[in-house]
């Protein structure tokens, strides 16, 4: 068995590094050919053009060095602006808020991961988020890698499923959240891990059978 990964053109720096600049997310409010993945409002994660959905129970390796921070602008229902950098780098200086730009520079952070598991196996993916509830999980996830890099930097990178919480607000009705579940730590190297089965409990699966989802 197996239990390391690689990521397409990550050129990675030393892992030693890493708990340093992913802890910068604790107090923090992509590339050619990968993935917008996001979480729908009804609590189902999707990604691409076509908002396919995220095969229920797939895994996903995290890649540990593409955690950013930043700010977006948006307009009506298009970015106006982004400005991203990496953890281990200081946010990205602001300057005004382009013109028609709604609720102007909102605070943004981010990963990178790549499936593992099933029909989507290999598909490299990137999450960006502007919501509390969204902020909150890269930002759990992040400390997490931290923890781990400080007891064993052989290991750095988690495989997780993608889950759901929710919370009932008053004006909106029930909002989802994203709950990223950690299964396993794994190396960095060429190969993809085989995720043996696992009795850690992580959050629920978005419901629902695998369909587009029309806009």
């Amino acid at each position: 068995m197996s239990n390391i990964v690689t990521f397409a053109g990550a050129n990675l720096p030393a892992v030693a590094s890493l708990a340093t600049s992913l802890r910068k997310l604790e107090s923090a409010a992509g590339p050619a050919g990968i993935v917008i993945l996001k979480m729908d409002r009804t609590g189902h994660w999707v990604f691409g053009a076509d908002q396919t959905e995220v095969e229920d129970g797939s895994h996903w390796a995290v890649n540990p060095f593409s955690f950013l921070h930043g700010f977006i602008a948006w307009g009506d229902g298009e970015v106006l602006g982004e400005k991203m950098a990496s953890v281990s780098d200081p946010l990205p200086e602001l300057d005004a808020a382009p013109p028609g730009a709604k609720k102007g520079w909102e605070t943004q952070v981010g990963m990178s991961l790549k499936c593992i598991s099933g029909e989507d196996t290999g598909m490299e993916a990137r999450f960006t988020t502007t919501s509390v509830g969204g902020k909150r999980a890269v930002q759990e996830l992040a400390v997490a890698i931290a923890a781990q890099v400080d007891k064993d930097q052989e290991t750095p990178v988690p495989i997780v499923t993608l889950g759901n919480e929710h919370y009932q607000h008053k004006s909106y009705g029930r909002i989802y959240t994203p709950a990223f579940g950690v299964l396993e730590w794994v190396s960095l190297t060429a190969d993809a891990p085989v995720v043996a089965e696992t009795a850690v409990e992580a959050p629920a699966p978005a419901a629902g059978r695998r369909r587009r989802v029309v806009a």
